[in-house]
């Protein structure tokens, strides 16, 4: 699953074209590395993301098939 459409689905970014252009601005991290957009996710990788005021760590428990309930989106990352 792509990157941003994986930040979408989790619930960590709430729209796809937010994560895009925060991935396009690099500050968005997949394993310590700047990644874009487009960056296939797999399962166990680490994403960072960088907030204004904040730096969310996460890992990927579990990429999704198609579309995740709301109550779903947090079982498929653990915050670190």
């Amino acid at each position: 699953m792509r990157l941003d459409k994986f930040l979408k689905v989790s619930r960590l970014i709430k729209r796809r074209t937010v994560a895009n252009e925060v991935s396009d601005m690099g500050r968005v991290f997949v394993n310590g590395n700047p990644s874009k957009p487009a960056k296939q996710i797999k399962e166990n990788d680490i994403i960072e993301i960088e907030y204004a005021a904040r730096t969310l760590k996460v890992k990927v428990l579990k990429v999704p098939q198609g579309a995740v309930s709301v109550q779903e989106a947090p079982s498929l990352y653990i915050e670190l």
